[in-house]
């Protein structure tokens, strides 16, 4: 059996393609899990030049996908935007895909506050301040902005 070390570029592309078919991933993900396996990284690097050429790994589709997974579980645009970079994303294409997500009516931030809100607290009236800070506490944990804040908690 060969072992990590001894793999040569066509098998880590191999092992590229069978992790790219299981979920979408940003370049930077992608050449960590190779990484991790002991692929030599100049290889790793080649690899995924290729795959991007290729057009089988990109970061905006990524991005894209993230962006709309995330929002559908009832994540806000900053936390969604501090997970993305952590992945390695560029800020200028996560700007661009929010804004365009948002441009394009496919994601209205307030609408996505107010669901998370109602499937945490129901139609439960606000009982008192300390109440009203919990339920904003748990919108800024989302990563929702002051705004969007204040209109789903006020209303």
């Amino acid at each position: 059996m060969i072992s990590m070390n001894e793999m040569d570029e066509k098998e880590i592309y191999a092992k590229a393609v069978e992790l790219l078919a299981r979920r979408e991933h940003s370049a930077r993900e992608l050449a960590f899990k190779l990484n991790a396996r002991g692929c030599n990284p100049t290889q790793v690097e080649s690899v995924l030049a290729r795959l991007q050429a290729e057009r089988l790994q990109s970061d905006a589709r990524y991005t894209e996908v993230y962006l709309h997974q995330r929002s559908e579980k009832g994540y806000g645009p900053q936390r969604i935007r501090a997970e993305l970079q952590e992945r390695g994303v560029a800020e200028q294409l996560i700007a661009e895909c929010m804004r365009s997500a948002e441009d394009e009516g496919e994601i209205d931030w307030y609408e996505r506050a107010g669901t998370a809100y109602a499937r945490k607290f129901g139609g439960r009236p606000i009982e008192d301040l300390k109440d009203r800070a919990k339920r904003q506490r748990f919108l800024q944990y989302r990563g929702f902005s002051h705004e969007q804040i204040a209109a789903v908690v006020n209303d």
